[in-house]
């Protein structure tokens, strides 16, 4: 099969791997749709050392597993679990201390034809969700994730520090709660997407400091910490949604003489993410900037990392010719 291979830093394309069979418990999916994250590219970065197939935001169909699901579409929770170890037992299984995930930790992953995943980590696509749409599934579940971590009312004062793929779907899903939200980024035209939908956007100058008692780091780089930090009145709360590719230097005396609370969140759940898109409460089709073939997946790739680039999804067609830098034919 063809499949993009991640290997010290580089990418390449293979065409003669072998078809997946799934073990025990799993099932083979015949890859409809994969979207290229910025988890992708800090993992080409070094941000892990990951080498096999990566992607994680996928659609694909049953082609091998239950009867009950052969043939419908489907979309998949990243994280294969034991079930049997102390945090799995506490219901946190996406802290299994011997997961595998898919495109990340020892899972091949989505920028394949063929991917196995268990039959337990499997949603349905309900017939309202195009396969564009569903492919967002992952990122949404994510940004919902923060939801299940803290709570959030219409009293709250939040910002989103971000504008990008995933700023969009955490700014979407936090105005669902009625609290008063404001996303700040860089990208006029980023911004303007939102601001159609009625949340309140701007630029950097916009942020006043200590006034926000919710803040929602988007970026992945050192300038949005600062402006996240700075925003937070003592004792609110700093969600970090993005990983970094390198380390973060902050003024750990300042969070403890605010009584900062420092939140990591990615993972979240898949069930309400396919309601909000089911009933059309997020609008994900606007972030897709382009769609390439599999066979073009290292030119999906570069153009993922230009600057301001929003969602690239494979292995849709798109006829484009590319080598550049570490992305290797």
């Amino acid at each position: 099969m063809k499949a993009l291979w991640l290997e010290n830093q580089q990418l390449h394309l293979h065409t003669d791997l072998p078809i997946p069979t799934p073990p025990a418990g799993e099932a083979r999916m015949r890859v409809l749709r994969a979207g290229i994250c910025n988890t992708d590219l800090e993992l080409l970065r070094g941000y892990y050392p990951y080498s096999g197939i990566p992607g994680h935001e996928f659609v694909g169909v049953v082609e091998q597993g239950p009867d009950t699901l052969v043939g419908q579409r489907v979309v998949g929770e990243i994280n294969a679990v034991c079930g049997q170890c102390r945090f799995c037992l506490q219901g946190h299984s996406t802290h299994c201390e011997n997961r595998t995930v898919l495109g990340i930790v020892n899972r091949p992953g989505a920028f394949a034809e063929y991917l196995t995943l268990p039959i337990a980590n499997l949603h349905p696509v309900p017939d309202s969700i195009t396969t564009d749409a569903a492919t967002f599934t992952e990122p949404l579940a994510a940004a919902l994730e923060i939801q299940q971590q803290i709570n959030i009312s219409p009293a709250d004062k939040v910002l989103v520090v971000g504008d990008g793929k995933l700023g969009q779907l955490v700014a979407q899903t936090l105005a669902l709660t009625g609290c008063d939200l404001l996303v700040v980024g860089r990208h006029a035209a980023k911004l303007a997407n939102l601001e159609a939908r009625g949340i309140a956007v701007g630029f950097a100058d916009a942020v006043d400091d200590r006034h926000f008692d919710i803040s929602v780091e988007c970026t992945g780089n050192p300038e949005g910490f600062a402006i996240a930090r700075r925003a937070l009145r003592p004792r609110g709360t700093l969600v970090l949604k993005s990983t970094y590719a390198g380390n973060l230097t902050l003024d750990a005396s300042s969070l403890v003489v605010d009584e900062i609370t420092l939140i990591g969140s990615r993972c979240g759940p898949f069930a309400p993410a396919l309601e909000l898109l089911s009933t059309g409460q997020v609008n994900v089709l606007p972030l897709i900037q382009a769609r390439y073939p599999l066979s073009e997946g290292l030119a999906a790739f570069v153009h993922a990392q230009q600057k301001g680039v929003m969602k690239v999804l494979l292995p849709t067609f798109r006829p484009l010719k590319c080598h550049i830098g570490n992305l290797v034919a």
